[in-house]
């Protein structure tokens, strides 16, 4: 019996249930995407090189910021099963009062809670699948890794892990339902639905003092990060921060007046449609919702300035290699007791490493007390690897050159070389030929391709924790900004009963909620979208001292996961209300 009128109130309640369906959805897709790692194509190329040490410290910070997501999510969750009861509040009353004992509505909410639970989590694992191999493909052209690590895995440990902690957070909501209707008394849920907002008006000179305020503060604090930076942490910065989000606040408190006030100046506007009773209701609403859009928006900044920096950085991270390592070999060796220059290509020869074959450009060269080369070696290098990086080398290791002759005795040697061939090859053959110089002297050396390889774990590290952590907050943001607009609009659905009794249709009381919805979803977005152009200016001014910003990638991948998140939540959520107040027909 249960069964059948759980699985009966799950269809007949499927707009009350989209958003929380949703948001696990979404959320075991992504807890599963980002715990899956061993699956990504970047980073099992990384293992493969045993001196890269940063795959399991990526791993251990995902696993760790993992309990972080965690707790969000479990929080959403809990926060759209409040929206849940509270909507059906007179259906749970009437329950009760045919005879049901609380304990067994309480059940009847667990069984819905299981069968819509388990259904979302098959299709949020489902597209978690899907969604990590996308991401392998894409972090595989990203990172420009031989696409013979790319295969199409399931990640076994990620699907337990990801089962494991949404049942937890599934017994969470099942101990708050039990709990909710436990205190819940029979007027109160017979009543639910009859509780009025107070509406309170703001004059329009208090609005526009308040909006003149914020928007003084906000352009205080975009001046001081302008001038002042990204890195400089300290109490100024923290002083920058609190005028923004004083300034953000102000801005979404002076809506409540301002822009009613500026829209009843345009008579057309106004009187167009149903928009003078969208921007009544909206002028209502906003006095009890402006800390709340405030908190929204500053979470939106974070989710896209996270990402659009996390990406755009990938490319200066790469330029790094490049400048670090110009050369894919580059050996150092000095000796104390060496009266002549070694001959290091015949003893790397040796070691099995045969320069002639190995390499399609190398130079062998001395270097003299007080950073002097000869300008015969200068010469070789500007012959075997052109002129521009002759000058380059002298600039970068502080050397200057003099013209044969007595120049003393050579402090070192130097051997540059760049790979022929398959350089993963070349470079373990030049590792191992090194013991050739063990017993004869002291060097140290380096490699372009070591260089990637460290560089390569940085950037996939802060592209997969950038990724992670922006889309946590623009899942959250656009959640909580769903479960406020459908909790709204079954609040009033009395109003739109007396708009559909005075002649509206269902198509302008339609919409009517699109509109309500857009100015709740667009409003914290569009001012979000001003502080992440001010904040990605500056953080860009921080990475091109090192390198070019890919402007072009960030911007697209944010965009993609905004209009994929963001978007998908607010069509969820017109769609929800539509369904809500067609009651009120």
């Amino acid at each position: 019996m249960f069964s059948k009128l759980a699985l009966k109130n799950v269809r007949r309640s499927v707009t009350d249930y989209g958003v929380w369906f949703l948001t696990i959805a979404f959320g075991v897709c992504l807890f599963y995407v980002f715990n899956a790692l061993e699956t990504q194509t970047v980073l099992r190329f990384l293992a493969q090189h045993p001196k890269t040490n940063i795959v399991e410290a990526i791993r251990e910070l995902i696993g760790m910021l993992s309990v972080f997501v965690w707790a969000i999510l479990a929080f959403l969750i809990l926060y759209a099963s409040g929206f849940l009861v509270r909507r059906r509040k007179s259906e749970l009353g009437t329950y009760l009062l045919l005879g049901m004992e609380r304990w067994q509505v309480a059940r009847l909410l667990l069984t819905e809670t299981v069968c819509i639970g388990a259904v979302a989590m098959g299709l949020g694992l489902a597209l978690g699948i899907l969604a990590a191999w996308g991401l392998s493909a894409f972090t595989a052209g990203f990172f420009a890794v031989p696409m013979t690590f790319f295969t199409f895995s399931v990640s076994v440990p990620a699907l337990v892990k990801t089962a494991l902690a949404f049942a937890a957070i599934f017994l969470l909501v099942m101990v708050y339902h039990v709990f909710a209707v436990s205190r819940c008394r029979l007027i109160d849920l017979m009543q639910a639905g009859r509780v009025n907002q107070e509406l309170r008006r703001r004059s329009l000179g208090a609005s526009v003092a308040l909006f003149l305020a914020g928007a003084a503060l906000l352009v205080i604090a975009y001046a001081m990060l302008l001038t002042r930076g990204l890195l400089r942490v300290d109490a100024l910065f923290w002083v920058m921060i609190a005028l923004g989000s004083l300034g953000t606040l102000l801005f979404f408190r002076s809506l409540s007046g301002f822009l009613l006030h500026v829209c009843r100046s345009s008579r057309g506007l106004w009187y167009k449609r149903l928009n003078f009773f969208v921007l009544r209701q909206f002028n209502a609403r906003i006095n009890t919702t402006y800390r709340s859009m405030t908190v929204i928006c500053l979470m939106l900044l974070l989710a896209l300035g996270i990402t659009a920096s996390s990406v755009g950085l990938n490319n200066t991270v790469g330029q790094m290699a490049e400048q670090l390592n110009p050369r894919d070999a580059q050996l150092m060796f000095w000796s104390e007791t060496a009266a002549s220059q070694p001959d290091l290509p015949a003893i790397l020869k040796e070691g099995g490493f045969d320069v002639g074959t190995a390499c399609s450009a190398w130079a062998s060269f001395p270097v003299y007390g007080g950073g002097l080369i000869s300008q015969s070696s200068l010469d070789m290098l500007a012959a075997r690897f052109g002129p521009e990086e002759a000058a380059d080398f002298l600039g970068r290791e502080a050397l200057s050159v003099q013209p044969d002759g007595e120049l003393g005795e050579a402090g070192f040697w130097y051997f540059l070389a760049d790979y022929a061939g398959d350089r993963n090859a070349a470079e373990e053959a030049f590792q191992q030929a090194l013991s050739g110089l063990a017993g004869l002297g002291d060097y140290v050396w380096s490699s372009r391709l070591q260089s990637w390889l460290d560089l390569m774990g940085t950037k996939v590290l802060v592209l997969f924790i950038g990724l992670y952590l922006g889309v946590v907050f623009l899942l959250a943001s656009a959640a909580v900004l769903a479960l406020q607009q459908l909790t709204q609009a079954a609040d009033a659905v009395g109003q739109y009963q007396v708009l559909s009794l005075l002649g509206a249709s269902a198509k302008m009381r339609g919409r009517a909620a699109d509109a309500q919805v857009f100015l709740a979803f667009f409003l914290p977005l569009s001012l979000a979208l001003v502080h992440a152009a001010v904040g990605i200016t500056a953080a860009n001014a921080v990475i091109a001292q090192v390198g070019k910003v890919d402007a072009a990638a960030s911007s697209a991948v944010t965009a993609l996961l905004l209009a994929v998140v963001y978007g998908g939540y607010f069509l969820a959520t017109c769609w929800g209300s539509r369904r809500i107040l067609r009651t009120s027909r």
